[in-house]
């Protein structure tokens, strides 16, 4: 891996990211299977349903990718339930809002993509379903305290 970071190839990092799922998946078959869960609840059951869905969407590995789910209301109707039944079940088991899910998850992406690629802001901002690359600058602000371009930097040094 190792001498992939090293290398000139212009999609090293699309192999090192294959390296690591091949790891992953070796290591998975090592486990035995594990049975299905049993929810406690409908409640639970939909909360864990929604974050199998959010969780699909990453990791994101092209900047010409635009998530599909991005507000409650996607994921509901992802989930073939009403808007406010997802928002009081997840609200329920986590105690948090689907929007405040939503938005963090968001955040880490968008974190993830700021260290580990060379795109530039409007290309994340454009993957992670933002229309103007303005839209995301304040909603990274508003969720960690710097901007973007910051954020980045930070890391670098």
């Amino acid at each position: 891996m190792m001498n992939e970071i090293n290398s000139d190839y212009i999609h090293k990092y699309n192999v090192l990211r294959n390296y690591l799922h091949l790891i992953v998946h070796e290591a998975m078959k090592m486990q035995p299977t594990q049975q299905f869960e049993k929810h406690s609840n409908a409640s639970v059951r939909i909360c864990h349903l929604f974050f199998e869905l959010l969780e699909r969407q990453f990791p994101i590995d092209s900047p010409h990718f635009q998530l599909k789910l991005k507000t409650a209301n996607d994921f509901a109707y992802g989930l073939s339930v009403h808007v406010n039944h997802l928002n009081r079940a997840v609200k329920e088991a986590t105690g948090k809002t689907t929007s405040e899910h939503i938005s963090s998850r968001i955040t880490q992406e968008a974190k993830a993509l700021l260290q580990h690629t060379s795109w530039n802001i409007s290309e994340i901002a454009y993957s992670l379903g933002f229309e103007y690359s303005a839209y995301f600058t304040n909603f990274f602000k508003k969720n960690t305290g710097f901007s973007p371009k910051k954020f980045r930097e930070d890391c670098v040094a």
